[in-house]
């Protein structure tokens, strides 16, 4: 299967090295590797010319857009322009940061999750940071969702769930679009993820009400937005997150601001989060 990367970067002159090398050191390469710089005001550009100089896998794209990181939009918009120069002829695309160090045997472990099956439209590992010197599972999520710094999608399903979406939240949106069309989300344990850079390090203070318009456009509604956004705050262990959340949500219902989904895409988003409420509590 033909997997192709797209990497979106930001001042990563840290990390970018320790991801593409270790991309390079898989069991299973991939065929084509695309490094977005976007708008990067340290060495990003220079680290990732000199991979491209002695990989012909690797291409640099280079972009400019606002300095700002606002957590979804940014990154996804530099995925796009990844994307754009990419051909056709892939089986799974995939998203990566550019703060990861991979397990040697990662792509060759998704591809063989997508050859089991064929419905199988998403495949993901595991997150862990680095705390007191050992590597501890990043728990911000629960363990059937993939987290956005590594979604692996089979092409079909991409194409079907179209593309992804430049706003906070895209990494949810995806996975109950893949589901509003059938096809299953797998995550593999085993895949243990460096994440060289905890998640939000870089977000500014305006961020923390998009987590809150992210439920809104989402079609979560109030009561999922409520119980979403206590968990999330509880999970980060900073209770007062609840607020900046719901403040969120209610400026964007204000705003009237458009959704990610159609009427009938959050009416199944609403009735499948109820369900899972439901199966954790009986």
């Amino acid at each position: 299967m033909n997997l192709y990367i797209i990497i979106p970067a930001h001042n990563e002159e840290k990390f970018i090295a320790l991801t593409l090398q270790s991309i390079l050191n898989q069991t299973t390469k991939p065929q084509k590797i695309v490094v977005v710089n976007d708008n990067s005001t340290d060495n990003t550009e220079a680290i990732v010319k000199e991979y491209s100089e002695k990989n012909t896998s690797i291409s640099l794209i280079n972009t400019i857009s606002t300095a700002i990181h606002l957590p979804g939009s940014k990154v996804i918009q530099a995925f796009h322009k990844g994307f754009e120069t990419l051909d056709s002829n892939y089986d799974i695309i995939v998203k990566l940061d550019a703060d990861l160090i991979l397990p040697n045997n990662y792509f060759e472990t998704i591809i063989s999750h997508f050859k089991k099956d064929q419905r199988i439209g998403m495949v993901g590992g595991f997150a862990y940071i680095e705390k007191n010197g050992e590597w501890i599972l990043e728990n911000l999520t629960d363990k059937d969702h993939i987290r956005g710094a590594f979604k692996a999608y089979r092409k079909e399903c991409f194409i079907e769930i179209g593309n992804l979406k430049p706003a906070m939240g895209w990494d949810t949106v995806d996975e109950l679009l893949c589901k509003f069309y059938g096809w299953k989300v797998v995550t593999d344990e085993s895949l243990k993820v460096k994440h060289l850079k905890p998640t939000g390090a870089n977000y500014n203070k305006t961020a923390r009400y998009k987590q809150g318009e992210a439920f809104y456009t989402l079609g979560y509604g109030f009561i999922i937005t409520t119980i979403a956004s206590a968990k999330l705050a509880l999970m980060k262990k900073k209770p007062l997150l609840f607020f900046d959340y719901i403040k969120g949500f209610w400026k964007a219902t204000m705003a009237n601001k458009p959704l990610l989904v159609t009427k009938e895409q959050a009416k199944f988003i609403r009735t499948y989060r109820l369900q899972k409420m439901k199966e954790k509590l009986f």
